[in-house]
């Protein structure tokens, strides 16, 4: 979260994308800010291209390439700068896999010539099947993150009246333990001289705290880039299902989309909606020079590429890997196979087979990553 971008391992230092399963636990995605470490994970390599892996949640199976349904369709120009990406950051990394071989390889490679491309994974990489451990089923959970840019001010207005907050100055130092709840943070005065941006919108406020990070473009035409400073450590409890316990919504309309159209409904009870989830999450503002046209840093640290970039769990598979990704559209039946990068982690992102796909910013990628919970499966790209 992003990465969710949306919250999460995006927890360590977290941006958070992070990452938001959108339908029913739709505020579950918090998104990605650091990179954490790789110690202690779960995978486990025995040795140049083996034909099978392990991990407590997830089995890996050796395939050929032509086990990759679309994998000869994809456009892997458009996936190349994402790898470059992961590359940039898995070159620091100590590691049991080989990618400091694989990404000096990808130094000799066209970034324009697709051929290259795909020759260079088919040479370098072998690819693995991956099945959740528990069930030995292939076909896992696909939901959908992005990045929020809405209008905003840095100074209180008329029109921009909720605050997005960083952390208390209080807390700097030390941190309450337990800290307090969102509703008890809201009503004590300790935010009071935190707020960094003011916004319109209550509900696309505790959106952005979903994801993470997010885009607030002031008066003046500045782009104001916010990413993840922390949280108050309380457990999250999704006010979808909140609404859906009390019949405010059927499950069709427990998407982003369908909670804000029941806010717009019930202007007065959005306050009692929002305290549902204890959870509250600070944010930072990012350095001017950071392009406007980045996506925000996952947990890989690195930025995350639209359409790209998933998160995953950890305890499954290496972040930073390449992942071949066979699912469909939101809300439709339309095949959706791409090469990505497993650049983001999240909380709500548990499972072997489960990735959180990030659909980049604004608008229109807020619309297909709010409705997206479809079936997929994965294959995992491991160096030889």
């Amino acid at each position: 979260m992003i990465s969710m971008s949306k919250l999460i391992s995006r927890e360590t230092a977290l941006r958070i994308l992070l990452c938001s399963v959108f339908v029913i636990s739709i505020v579950s995605l918090l998104a990605a800010c650091s990179t954490p470490s790789t110690r202690g994970s779960a995978y486990r390599s025995s040795g140049a291209a083996p034909t099978s892996y392990s991990s407590s949640i997830a089995s890996f199976r050796s395939v050929s390439w032509q086990d990759l349904p679309g994998w000869q369709e994809d456009d892997l120009t458009q996936a190349w700068p994402a790898w470059l990406k992961s590359c940039d950051a898995l070159r620091k990394r100590n590691s049991e896999m080989n990618w400091r071989q694989a990404c000096a390889q990808a130094g000799n490679v066209s970034g324009r010539d697709e051929r290259a491309i795909r020759q260079y994974f088919e040479g370098n990489f072998q690819p693995y099947e991956v099945r959740n451990s528990a069930t030995g089923n292939e076909s896992g959970l696909i939901t959908g993150y992005y990045e929020p840019v809405m209008n905003g001010s840095q100074t209180r207005t008329a029109t921009y009246s909720i605050a997005l907050y960083g952390l208390p100055n209080a807390w700097k130092g030390s941190k309450p333990s337990p800290a307090p709840t969102r509703a008890e943070l809201m009503s004590s005065g300790v935010l009071r001289g935190s707020e960094i941006a003011w916004v319109q919108d209550p509900v696309a406020a505790a959106f952005m705290q979903i994801q993470g990070s997010g885009k607030i473009r002031l008066e003046d035409g500045r782009v104001l880039r916010l990413g993840y400073a922390g949280t108050n450590d309380q457990p999250f409890k999704s006010f979808a299902q909140w609404l859906l316990d009390r019949k405010e919504i059927t499950r069709g309309e427990a998407t982003m989309q369908g909670i804000s159209a029941w806010a717009k409904r019930n202007p007065g009870r959005v306050e009692e909606m929002l305290n549902a989830n204890p959870r509250f999450i600070f944010f930072k503002e990012l350095p001017s020079n950071v392009s406007p046209d980045l996506g925000p840093n996952g947990a890989l640290g690195v930025p995350l590429t639209a359409e790209r970039s998933i998160a995953i769990d950890l305890k499954a598979m290496p972040l930073g890997a390449p992942v071949f990704l066979s699912t469909t559209k939101p809300l439709s039946s339309q095949i959706l196979q791409k090469l990505v990068m497993a650049q983001d982690t999240g909380k709500a992102i548990v499972g072997g087979v489960r990735a959180d796909y990030y659909w980049g910013s604004g608008d229109s990628a807020g619309e297909l990553a709010g409705r997206m919970k479809q079936d997929g499966k994965m294959w995992l790209l491991l160096p030889r």
